[in-house]
């Protein structure tokens, strides 16, 4: 028989540990070891939130992005600034498509009808505890005049939609003042391609 490797994982138990808004199961297992053999069996729990997609709107046409400015209670908890700036951005419900939920959250949280859709990236948002992924967007839109406030009221949703020129955008960039990976990400892609975007978009 051939040695485990680091692909090989034996689930020994797993239960769920919580059930609330997300859930958070329990796992006791080992998996392979790089130099051979099976690794010490250890507990973990998984944070199981879901799958999200996230698109940065932009107007290739005016020069400017959109925005979102909503209250985060990871943020709060984890003494960040508790109003983040970020993307546009929603869970992917059964049956629906990432690119059908990038479309449906810019309408509902920012007012905006997607144009295109450009895919930035498809990853794991901290895989070190969560399955949860993200489907990252660049979405080519007619930006409107000035922002607003908008979100689902029964969701809970308050947000404040801002109309952000590329320069202040880059400026936010470069001063460190984006505190969530997803719009970071989005925004660092989308100034590496610029010059590719534009060819395609305008």
């Amino acid at each position: 028989m051939a040695e485990p490797g680091p692909q090989d994982i034996e689930i020994i138990a797993k239960r769920a540990a919580f059930q609330g808004y997300f859930r958070v199961d329990e796992y006791t297992m080992r998996h392979g070891r790089f130099d051979g053999g099976w690794h010490t069996t250890v507990t973990r729990e998984v944070f199981e939130r879901g799958h999200a997609a996230a698109v940065l709107p932009y107007d290739p046409i005016e020069g400017v992005f959109v925005l979102c400015e909503q209250f985060r209670i990871g943020a709060y908890a984890g003494h960040m600034t508790p109003c983040q700036i970020e993307l546009v951005a929603g869970i992917i419900e059964p049956g629906e498509t990432p690119e059908a939920v990038a479309r449906r959250e810019a309408r509902e949280e920012a007012g905006l009808e997607v144009l295109d859709l450009m895919p930035i990236a498809h990853y794991l948002v901290s895989p070190g505890g969560a399955t949860e992924t993200t489907a990252l967007y660049l979405g080519r839109i007619i930006a409107p005049v000035s922002g607003g406030i908008f979100g689902v009221e029964g969701e809970g949703e308050h947000i404040r939609v801002h109309i952000l020129p590329e320069a202040n955008v880059r400026r936010m960039l470069d001063e460190s003042r984006f505190e969530n990976a997803q719009t970071i990400i989005a925004v660092q892609w989308f100034f590496l391609n610029r010059e590719r975007i534009l060819s395609v978009w305008k």
